[in-house]
């Protein structure tokens, strides 16, 4: 995404551009591996000197109370942060610790359907836990 369209994209979720919150968008934006605050800011300090950890976790934070990005809590040991805002479900594996976005059917409708009445959905996360193919018995080589 270049420069103009993250600006863009953070302008139209109420955020106001600053040079710490492009950094963390873009970077949230090229590595949909879920990373967390320490990854995000070890990544960025050699771009931004002055960056601390405390301005990473306030912007994303913020990115993700303003709908810009997705705060993951699927790992109780670390909170991971998503770029892609789309609706998607995520993925833990408990042996390698890799998350992985998984593709749900259906809609919001669908989902919202599951509610009693008067109820209101603005939001859904839904985690599944388990084994990736990579770490399981069977594809595992000795």
């Amino acid at each position: 995404m270049s420069y103009e369209a993250i600006c863009n994209h953070l302008t139209s979720h109420g955020i106001k551009p600053s040079v710490q919150r492009i950094a963390v968008m873009e970077y949230l934006l090229e590595h949909p591996s879920h990373p967390t605050v320490e990854e995000i800011y070890g990544a960025l300090t050699s771009q931004i000197p002055t960056l601390s950890k405390t301005t990473v976790y306030n912007t994303l934070r913020l990115l993700s109370e303003q709908g810009a990005a997705r705060m993951l809590t699927i790992d109780e040991r670390k909170t991971c942060f998503d770029g892609d805002t789309h609706p998607h479900a995520h993925f833990l594996c408990t042996e390698c610790g890799h998350i992985y976005d998984i593709a749900l059917e259906g809609n919001s409708h669908t989902v919202s359907a599951l509610l009693p009445a008067g109820f209101e959905m603005f939001t859904a996360d839904t985690y599944f836990r388990g084994r990736c193919p990579h770490c399981h018995p069977s594809e595992k080589k000795e």
